[in-house]
């Protein structure tokens, strides 16, 4: 589905006491961005990451390339 606004969500393994950032990743067809903000800042800043930027960022994750 995809809309005009962000649908927000928190991953699932998230459970560290309100550090999180909240993701929106209806966007990414419509508009190739996977924007994310600070969960504890909803009316706060958001930062529009490209798609590709975003899944190379995963990718890096996953590998244990930013520990």
């Amino acid at each position: 589905m995809t809309t005009d606004s962000p649908l927000w969500f928190t991953s699932s393994y998230s459970n560290n006491g309100g550090q999180c950032i909240e993701l929106a990743v209806n966007l990414v067809a419509a508009r190739g961005i996977v924007p994310i903000r600070d969960s504890k800042d909803p009316d706060g800043p958001v930062l529009a990451v490209p798609a590709p930027a975003f899944a190379d960022f995963v990718a890096g994750v996953k590998a244990g390339r930013f520990s």
